[in-house]
């Protein structure tokens, strides 16, 4: 039998597409905004609660996978199927978009051409700042038949993955913190949140029941409450630096806050999706299915948008920044859709999408019998 799609998904990837983008776009505070104002310390917080878009990008790098593979036997076919798809749907991209980042740095005079210092940055995603966590959810794709293959096999390990995964990145986090273990982000960094929709994945049935229960709402009370606390961690420990506190002790709050404000996204996306309506939900999955390009696409579309709106630090900044976001999501969004209607080489840009461009809704003409 065909399994039931998961509807939710949609409305996770626009939540962390939206708020990958708002990071970026209110980044401008930090340069712009005299440190230690009321405005620099309300836009810190916004921008740094919303990065919650990290951890809810993972869930559904393991929520989906889990869900398909979970019960399928992981034969060699399978296997070969699974890579050749992640090769042309992610790594391709993740490439094209390096080599262009690398391109306009070279072009803006930022970086010198010097091949070995390209490739060294292409190989750990750091060509352009959000390049690292598509690296990040690479190495992701490259393990997790691993753990799909220990799931199937180890029941207890299966049904407390999240808690697995909660033990393992606290425990990578304290060794690397003591011996220096790695310089850049590995997968092991976000294995909690990778775990958690992992087991959303295994078991979603169970899961989407609890959609509209009333302890949801304790469960965004604590996302805010904990997001909150792990803020004002970064604010006093790395910026004002007038709290002085392990590493760990921000580590285990932001952790806290990812796994825990990431299910609260999943249950939100639920009750999301029972209550909309066919129309709507075509709407918000022809617009989920570029959350990809969007992350690709972004940075370059901001760049443009910076330079036609400039941003100073007096009253017109809020207006600056409301602008520069619906620009950068309205242009992006048109940009992919013009790649994926007019061009056959999309899906080699921006990673799988439909056979189909549609632009937000497909009206269908009605035809009367007489």
């Amino acid at each position: 039998m065909k399994k039931q799609n998961i509807h939710s998904i949609y409305f996770l990837r626009i939540f962390a597409m939206l708020m990958v983008i708002l990071v970026h776009v209110t980044g401008a505070y930090a340069y712009t905004l005299p440190s230690g104002t009321d405005a620099y310390e309300k836009y810190h917080f916004i921008n740094r609660i919303i990065r919650i878009e990290a951890g809810i990008f993972i869930v559904i790098t393991g929520m989906v996978f889990f869900y398909n593979y979970i019960k399928r036997p992981l034969t060699l076919s399978v296997l070969k199927n699974y890579y050749i798809k992640r090769v042309s749907y992610i790594l391709i991209p993740y490439l094209v978009w390096a080599i262009i980042y690398e391109l306009c740095s070279y072009w803006s005079g930022a970086t010198t051409f010097n091949p070995k210092e390209v490739l060294v940055r292409i190989a750990t995603g750091e060509s352009y700042y959000q390049l690292h966590f598509i690296f990040l959810i690479v190495q992701f794709y490259l393990i997790l038949p691993v753990f799909v293959y220990i799931a199937q096999k180890w029941t207890f390990f299966r049904k407390y993955m999240w808690v697995f995964g909660i033990a393992v990145e606290v425990g990578y986090s304290l060794l690397n913190t003591a011996f220096q273990l790695t310089t850049f982000t590995i997968f092991v960094d976000s294995l909690a949140t990778f775990l958690l929709g992992a087991w959303l994945g295994v078991y979603y049935q169970d899961q989407q029941g609890k959609a509209f229960r009333k302890s949801n709402v304790v469960w965004m009370i604590c996302t805010f409450g904990i997001g909150t606390i792990t803020v004002l961690l970064s604010y006093y420990m790395y910026t004002a630096r007038t709290l002085d506190l392990p590493d760990i002790t921000y580590k285990l709050s932001n952790l806290t806050f990812m796994v825990v404000g990431s299910y609260t996204a999943f249950l939100v996306a639920e009750m999301l999706a029972k209550k909309f309506s066919q129309r709507y939900m075509d709407i918000v999955k022809n617009i989920a299915v570029y959350s990809f390009g969007f992350y690709l696409l972004h940075p370059l579309v901001l760049g443009v948008v910076s330079k036609i709106i400039p941003i100073e630090a007096n009253m017109t900044f809020h207006f600056s920044i409301v602008t520069r976001y619906i620009l950068v999501v309205l242009l992006c969004y048109i940009i992919i859709w013009t790649v994926h209607r007019y061009t056959p080489f999309a899906n080699l840009v921006f990673g799988k999408l439909p056979k189909k461009a549609v632009f937000l809704y497909e009206r269908k003409s009605s035809v009367v019998n007489r």
